[in-house]
């Protein structure tokens, strides 16, 4: 096969045209990089990339070999290979490139001898593999089966070996075996012939210890962050269990993972603290065996530091040292322009320092410092340019004016390029500068004039010279007054809420702006928009800080700084916000009784200004809200932290909290202590309102105000009622569960109706009887009434009352006692049936009911009632109730007014044959602003009134018939008497709108008056 050179050409970047831009040295930007080439594809070229940057462009060749080979060949082109890129400038060196080439050839073909095993033994079925190049993973094939034999406690498949380890054989095992080999840079996989695997026929196994068939080697190099794979595999009857450890005691890292069988470790990640001794141990019944090796630790060479390319002047030192880390340690050697570098006169090699002493131009160049242990080379690179020219102030002038305050300190840079470095002399106009006790001259050259005056105002020129010349540059002092505060911020103590003002005021030079800026505990306020709490007041020379509503946090240092383009100023104040008392903490309840418990806590904060009391507070399920307790002692003062509180409700769950005060105001609160429950104790509160009565005969009904739960001191709650006859001796006592209603019914066929009993009713918990109600007399139940009231009559008043009447009972003992009666009426209108009851109590003997229906019959009928209940019913008794009232109201109203008097006129109402007939009409009137309305009647159609004097009249007019009244006209308004208007005005109604009602001119006591007519559509 012939190697074909082919010319390398790399595409530089563009980054001007043809011969311009900066000059640089070459420097890498894609270096070849290790290749592993597989001999069986069809391709016949294999590629090194090598690439650099610089101008001019680099031109490159590779050092041992070329970048593109033309069907390569093991014998020829495996190798390593680097990379030099050279230009003007210098050459650099690349990194190291391996060229490899992969290979697997197929299996022999010759058939594979059978193995024969007896049951219960172990067995190892042999791989191996074809000639080959590069690494290889295994399987196994069992029966031509298209899945792999899977790993299990009892196969493993050796990826060292390639072998197939079978721990214990079984029955199922017996077929054909073969071995699959894939290698994975060559792409390829090969089958090997198959290998039988027989069952003998002289019977199983016995038992057996583990014997270990895969182990790892004695001492396994691993490098830092690869992934270590360590195997270890046994044979034996049981099958073995694997397990692993390190024999320095310390435990496995926590990074490791196991294989399904465990017989495999891998470590990923490997670093330094992983390195040392790991065993194996493979162990069943009839014993242990163990494997044992060490893993060794390296690394290849990281650099730490790099050299750093270097621009110095003829003449100077260069000092680079490059350092490295590696395991073993790596050493060092120097190349210029891709060339190896030794120690000469002023060349000096230690280790990783390379010391160069009275620079010229050719050693100017690239350097590469190359670290390097046994298993890699790395290259650091750098230029050196040694520069030799005159001074130069195009690239760094004397700054053109240089401003100052009046008595700072000006300093005037003068920094030329010029190799070697120039000696630099000042002068003011045609006069040189001395060093002197204002001016001196630093060593990098500028000028440095302290307590500046007015009269150091002016230019200044800098004159560099080397022994290639000379430049001269010229710059401005420009002199500025001192910026003062002179107004600074003043300390302060205020309370919380208040506003305040901070000032910070500062005089000027005219020509200077000034900037005010504040901060507040050494951080920044904000004084942008949205801002709640501070805003800057003030004009050009005024940074005043205004803070609003003031809060507990504002407390601490405020820091007006006044910044100019020259100095800069501050001046600071303490604030003290003074507010109420932060909340107490940790309050707690140490011990309880049925009526106090002792509480105690700690203070909060006293926000600057001193605690003067305390007040606790309690909360209950029964209270509306936090409500204050007493305690003892009565008065809490500042440094109280604990108290009794008193005038508790026995068996009551309380929680408690506590507030502080001081001369600011009273603070938040606490947070509630634990929930409390007071011990019982028995109840002291009696019922109140004991009355009773009702019921049936031979029945003692009593009632009772039930005791609120807060007042029941305990548990098992009820009621003692103590009842007796009047005029006997002895009581008879009853117990009422607080489960039942506040109600006890006492029987006994003995007592006859209405017998007066004098009743108590006490109250008990689970700690005894408590007190006792005063006695009240209750009577005993009652028969209803015997008797049915008579005479009995009905009478209509109009179209929906009726009034209904009888006589009273005279009734005893034998025939019940009447507290009042019933009065039922209906109708027998089947479509429209309507029933009603009304009581009347006493000795009432008549009741009128209302919102009846007009034309229609009703009867009624009534008995008596007592709390026994209801007696016979009065025979029923019928009335009809009067037509309706007419629905039309009186129409044509007319008035007039003279004199002091007011004349009314109108048209008769004409009913409907369902209305009652007109009896007269009422005159409706008031003045207006007042609400008294004046009735007048009369059976005419006309009426006259009083004229108003001092306000109008409003009036309206209503039919009266036996029905009732009818409808009302709509109201006018009369005017007073001081109005020139005569006529009648429409009222508007609350709806808004205006309602007409026509007007009859008529004549009154034979003279004519004006009249209005009430109907705008007659002129």
């Amino acid at each position: 096969m012939r190697l074909l050179w082919k010319l390398v050409i790399l595409l530089p970047l563009i980054n001007a045209c043809a011969g311009g831009g900066p000059f640089s040295c070459p420097s890498f930007t894609q270096e070849p990089q290790d290749v592993t080439f597989p001999l069986h594809l069809s391709q016949s070229e294999v590629t090194l990339s090598c690439a650099a940057s610089g101008h001019p462009p680099p031109s490159y060749r590779l050092d041992g070999g070329s970048l593109a080979i033309d069907g390569p060949s093991p014998d020829r082109d495996v190798g390593t290979y680097q990379c030099l890129a050279t230009n003007p400038l210098g050459t650099v060196l690349s990194q190291k490139a391996e060229l490899q080439f992969a290979y697997l050839e197929d299996f022999e073909t010759r058939a594979r001898s059978t193995v024969s095993v007896r049951e219960g033994q172990g067995v190892v079925l042999l791989c191996g593999p074809p000639p080959h190049s590069g690494g290889l993973s295994y399987a196994w094939a069992f029966n031509d089966s298209p899945l792999h034999v899977q790993e299990d406690g009892r196969r493993f498949v050796s990826q060292e070996t390639g072998n197939l380890y079978i721990a214990k054989v079984e029955p199922s095992d017996v077929g054909n075996y073969t071995c699959v080999v894939t290698s994975e840079h060559a792409r390829r996989s090969v089958r090997g012939p198959p290998t039988p695997l027989v069952q003998r026929p002289d019977g199983a196994m016995g038992e057996y210890e583990p014997k270990i068939e895969v182990r790892f080697p004695d001492t396994v190099h691993a490098s830092k962050g690869s992934s270590v794979k360590l195997e270890c595999f046994a044979l034996g009857n049981p099958v073995p269990g694997i397990s692993w450890r390190r024999l320095d005691g310390s435990p496995l890292p926590g990074k490791v993972k196991y294989s399904k069988s465990q017989a495999t470790l891998e470590i990923p990640n490997f670093q330094q603290e992983d390195e040392g001794f790991y065993e194996c141990a493979a162990g069943n019944l009839r014993g242990r065996n163990r494997a044992k090796g060490r893993l060794v630790f390296y690394a290849p060479p990281e650099w730490e530091r790099k050299i750093q390319d270097a621009h110095l002047s003829v003449y100077d030192s260069l000092l680079w040292e490059c350092r490295a880390r590696g395991r073993p340690s790596p050493w060092y050697t120097w190349l210029k322009n891709g060339e190896p570098l030794h120690p000469q006169e002023r060349i000096q090699i230690e280790n990783g320092t390379l010391i160069i002493t009275m620079l010229n131009l050719s050693d100017s160049g690239v350097y590469q410092c190359a670290a390097e242990n046994k298993y890699q080379i790395i290259y650091a690179n750098a230029e050196l340019r040694v520069l030799a020219s005159a001074p130069d102030f195009s690239k760094n002038p004397v700054k053109r004016n240089s401003v100052v305050h009046v008595g700072g300190d000006a300093a005037i840079q003068c920094r030329p390029r010029a190799f070697p470095r120039a000696t630099v002399a000042w002068r003011r106009g045609a006069q040189s500068l001395r060093p002197s006790g204002r001016v001196s001259l630093l060593e990098d050259g500028s000028l440095k004039i302290h307590n500046v005056t007015r009269s150091d105002a002016g230019p200044y020129t800098c004159v560099a010279t080397n022994q290639f010349g000379v430049a001269k540059n010229t710059g401005s002092l420009v002199v500025k007054e001192r910026t003062v505060i002179t107004v600074p911020p003043s300390p302060m103590d205020v309370t919380v809420g208040e506003s305040i003002v901070l000032p910070c005021q500062a005089s000027r030079d005219p020509s200077v702006e000034v900037a005010f800026a504040w901060s507040f505990n050494d951080h920044a306020i904000d004084l942008g928009e949205g801002q709640s709490h501070f805003e800057r007041v003030g004009g050009e020379s005024v940074g005043d800080l205004m803070i609003r509503n003031i809060q507990l946090s504002h407390s601490g240092r405020y820091l007006c700084t006044v910044k100019t383009a020259l100095e800069t100023l501050s001046a600071a104040a303490e604030v003290v916000v003074r507010g109420p008392p932060g909340p107490p903490r940790d309050v707690r309840v140490d011990q309880a009784s049925s009526t106090t418990s002792q509480l105690s806590w700690r203070p909060g904060e006293d926000n600057n200004s001193p605690v003067q009391g305390f007040a606790v507070q309690a909360r209950t399920p029964f209270s509306v809200g936090w409500q204050a307790v007493s305690t003892v002692p009565e008065i809490l003062s500042g440094q109280t932290f604990n108290a009794t509180v008193v005038g508790l409700s026995p068996w009551v769950e309380y929680e408690f909290r506590v507030v502080a005060g001081n001369s600011i105001g009273i603070g938040e609160p606490s947070r509630p202590s634990e929930l409390l429950r007071t011990k019982a104790s028995v109840p002291v509160v009696a019922p109140a309102n004991i009355h009773g009565g009702g019921g049936s005969r031979s029945d003692l009904v009593v009632t009772w105000e039930p005791v609120p739960e807060e007042l029941q001191g305990g548990g098992e709650f009820g009621y003692v009622v103590l009842l007796r006859p009047v005029g006997a001796t002895a009581w008879t006592s009853h117990r009422v569960p607080a489960v039942e209603p506040c109600r006890f019914v006492y029987r006994n066929e003995s007592v006859g109706p209405l017998a007066p009993f004098e009743v108590k009713v006490g109250v008990y918990n689970s700690a005894g009887d408590g007190a006792l109600s005063a006695a009240a007399v209750v009577y005993s139940g009652e028969d209803e009434p015997q008797l049915a009231p008579r005479g009995t009559s009905a009478q209509s008043f109009s179209a929906s009352e009726m009034e209904v009447s009888w006589t009273a009972i005279a009734w005893n003992r034998n025939t019940g006692r009447v507290l009042g009666y019933e009065v039922s009426y209906w109708t027998d209108d089947p479509r429209e049936p309507s029933t009603g009851q009304v009581r009347v109590g006493g000795n009432v003997t008549a009741k009128t009911i209302t919102g009846l229906k007009p034309n229609t019959v009703y009867f009624a009928s009534v008995r008596a009632y007592n709390t026994g209940g209801v007696g016979p019913s009065s025979p029923p008794v019928n009335v009809t109730t009067k037509k309706s009232p007419p629905s039309q109201p009186p129409a044509n109203i007319a008035w007039k007014l003279r004199n002091s008097k007011l004349c009314l006129n109108w048209e008769h109402v004409r009913t409907m044959e369902n209305e009652s007939e007109v009896l007269g009409y009422k005159i409706l009137y008031r003045r207006n602003r007042q609400s008294e309305t004046h009735v007048l009647e009369t059976n005419n159609t006309s009426a006259e009134l009083l004229a108003p004097l001092e306000e109008d009249y409003l009036v309206e007019i209503r039919a009266v018939s036996d029905g009732g009244d009818g409808s009302s006209s709509e109201q006018i308004r009369i005017p007073r008497l001081s109005s020139l208007s005569s006529g009648g005005v429409p009222v508007s109604e609350p709806g808004g709108r205006f309602l007409s009602v026509a007007v009859v001119i008529f004549y009154c006591f034979a003279l004519r008056p004006r009249v209005r007519r009430m109907n705008p559509s007659v002129p």
